[in-house]
């Protein structure tokens, strides 16, 4: 197991929260995805090392954006 905590940028509310779980939890291998909108910390965890362009690219998706990824 693998974790890996990222800080999304742009996120509101309870919204953004479910669409970026839901983007970033389609990464192929990601097991469980967290996020905790009043600190922007996304944090993910996997079965093996996750490249961090592909979560930025899951973030970038669901329309937010990972700083210092």
């Amino acid at each position: 197991m693998a974790t890996a905590t990222y800080t999304v940028k742009g996120m509101t509310c309870g919204h953004c929260v479910s669409s970026v779980k839901e983007e970033v939890g389609e990464v192929t291998g990601v097991t469980e995805v967290a996020v905790d909108l009043a600190t922007g910390l996304l944090t993910v965890t996997s079965e093996g090392p996750v490249d961090a362009a592909r979560i930025s690219a899951a973030v970038e998706e669901a329309g937010y954006e990972v700083v210092n990824p």
